[in-house]
């Protein structure tokens, strides 16, 4: 009788490393807006291209104070490396002790960080992720935008043969695509053009989003018409971790935050109200507000995707009553 063969399609390395959260942590079952993170079951799942090479992660949440995390792929260290990514992506060390001491008799938000001690900020492996995301997102809805990202991997996102699933596109694919060909996808002529720049500043290393100093690649970016301060804030809270910016140019926050300040219930804060309003919660200014729209009657209309807020408003605020 023959010897069985290995199984071609087979990854070399299943890595797996079981983690004890710092902090009270509960892993949110949701996909992702861009169609990349799956849940079946109990199990979120999350395809990875790590220097180019497969990463398939697996989380579970065994117990309260268990998860476990699973990665298949050709080498140990991509394995490492793309876990290393997803628990920062889900946060599950995160430890937020210091935040909730501080402000679980907060007025404004102590009901609802007394309540849920599992709320996180939900980020992306990668943040050119991010920085696509927030791109695409500019003053459209998210349903929209979530259409075009999904359109944008499909048809630039390598897929991954052995699993069926594919991976976002790296810097240098979107540095190198047509801004007609993203126009395609229903991205506007300015925001096509402006991916293609950033991706470019992020391809040619002249922008490295990984680098401790963010600010230096923010400048870069600012410089890119059609990015501006909302880019660059979605970009540090959602893919590099910074819980002290604040898209406050959001308009899920101008709705909540101009409700509260006013009592209307169609008032528009300015965005400097906004970022007044949590200027006392640095260096936690982020994640304070994704708390505030948590109050129960703060966040003013339901959205179906995991984001603290809406859509980008530009516009001037509403005149209010006195």
């Amino acid at each position: 009788m023959p010897a069985a063969t290995a199984n071609p399609n087979a990854f070399r390395v299943d890595h797996r490393l079981e983690i004890r959260p710092p902090w009270p942590f509960r892993l949110r079952l949701q996909g992702s807006l861009n169609g990349l993170t799956r849940v079946r079951g109990q199990v979120v799942t999350r395809l990875l291209r790590i220097d180019g090479e497969p990463a398939l992660v697996r989380i579970r949440q065994l117990t309260p104070d268990r998860v476990l995390f699973g990665a298949q792929a050709d080498h140990r260290d991509t394995a490492d490396e793309a876990i290393m990514r997803m628990r920062a992506a889900v946060g599950v060390d995160d430890d937020l002790r210091a935040f909730h001491e501080r402000f679980r008799h907060d007025a404004l938000i102590g009901t609802a960080v007394r309540s849920n001690p599992y709320l996180r900020i939900r980020r992306m492996p990668d943040p050119f992720e991010a920085l696509v995301a927030a791109i695409t997102e500019q003053l459209i809805e998210l349903e929209r935008a979530g259409a075009i990202q999904r359109r944008i991997v499909g048809a630039l996102g390598p897929r991954c043969e052995r699993t069926g699933l594919r991976a976002f596109p790296d810097p240098a694919t979107l540095a190198g695509a047509a801004p007609a060909r993203l126009q395609s996808f229903d991205l506007s002529a300015g925001r096509a053009l402006a991916l293609v720049k950033a991706a470019r500043e992020v391809a040619a290393g002249r922008c490295d989003l990984r680098a401790p100093d963010h600010e230096r690649g923010w400048r870069r970016l600012r410089a890119i018409p059609g990015i501006g301060r909302w880019t660059i804030e979605m970009l540090a809270l959602y893919g590099q971790g910074r819980q002290d910016q604040l898209p406050a140019g959001d308009l899920g926050y101008l709705k909540a935050v101009g409700r509260l300040l006013t009592g209307e219930p169609y008032a528009r804060a300015a965005e400097e109200e906004v970022r007044r309003l949590f200027a006392p919660y640095a260096p936690y200014a982020g994640l304070a507000a994704a708390y505030f729209l948590a109050v129960p009657g703060a966040r003013p209309e339901p959205l179906t995707v995991p984001r603290p807020a809406g859509t980008r408003w530009s516009a001037p605020p509403a005149t209010r009553a006195a």
